[in-house]
């Protein structure tokens, strides 16, 4: 694998690998290493994934990954679409679900219920989860805007009170998802989520964000090289102890030639 670039900003260690293959190898067997230690001093951990296509080749090489003992491993999502059939591909339970939850042993595995009667009582429930359960690791993406999880810019909280809530995406985020061919078209994406908030998944011991494609290159840009704010959701990656960025060349390309 080459590194083309390797660098800090702020707290945030950034790393450009050539391709999104070699991107994704890079960062899967980085969490899977974490994922070791973590577990050579603790009988269990707790580890929050993203469900999205930009996760798939970190996905696939972290079950590639020698030596995990999965049934030491919690596993939670961060966030879930509101309305969807239950048995929908689109859904990111059933997402990560085929993508690695049903693959391996897990010791529990815990999903939002975006089909829920009561949105709220659901919110109050993973909450209680995530609270029993605190996160070690968060493996994580970011969107078009800049978004973490499903914190749009308009409705980031860099300090919110919250843990879970319900969430209204905006246009730049539901065509994200017709973009990364999810859907057919904007009309039959859902207008609401729910998410863990952003302090919520910064709580979280480690911090592994993969983030492939030309298309995220102004959020990367934004991110890295913008002003830490909820204008850029991401940006406050720069202010965790212990987050790595990885990219491809196509989402660095606005930073790999500028002065870190």
């Amino acid at each position: 694998m080459s590194i083309i670039k390797d660098f800090t900003v702020d707290k945030l260690n950034v790393k450009v690998l050539n391709s999104r293959s070699e991107m994704g190898k890079m960062a899967g067997e980085a969490a899977g290493i974490k994922f070791k230690e973590l577990l050579n001093k603790k009988e269990e951990i707790n580890v929050i994934f993203a469900a999205a296509p930009s996760q798939n080749e970190m996905l696939a090489a972290l079950l590639e990954t020698n030596g995990i003992n999965w049934s030491g491993i919690n596993a939670f999502h961060m966030d879930e679409y509101i309305g969807l059939p239950k048995e929908a591909p689109q859904g990111f339970g059933n997402f990560l679900k085929n993508r690695i939850f049903s693959m391996v042993n897990f010791k529990s595995v815990h999903y939002i219920n975006g089909q829920a009667q009561d949105l709220q009582e659901e919110c109050i429930r993973y909450t209680g989860l995530l609270q029993k359960y605190p996160a070690d690791v968060v493996c994580m993406g970011i969107g078009e805007n800049g978004h973490i999880a499903f914190n749009d810019p308009w409705v980031a909280d860099f300090d919110d009170k919250e843990i879970v809530k319900v969430v209204a995406l905006d246009e730049m985020c539901r065509q994200q998802q017709v973009n990364d061919g999810c859907f057919g078209r904007i009309d039959d994406v859902p207008k609401q989520a729910i998410t863990l908030t952003i302090p919520a998944l910064m709580k979280a011991s480690y911090v592994f964000c993969v983030v492939p494609a030309k298309t995220k290159a102004k959020a990367v840009k934004n991110a890295v090289h913008g002003e830490i704010s909820e204008i850029c959701p991401a940006s406050v990656l720069r202010l965790h102890d212990n987050a790595v960025l990885f990219c491809d060349a196509d989402s660095a390309c606005d930073i790999l030639f500028k002065k870190s």
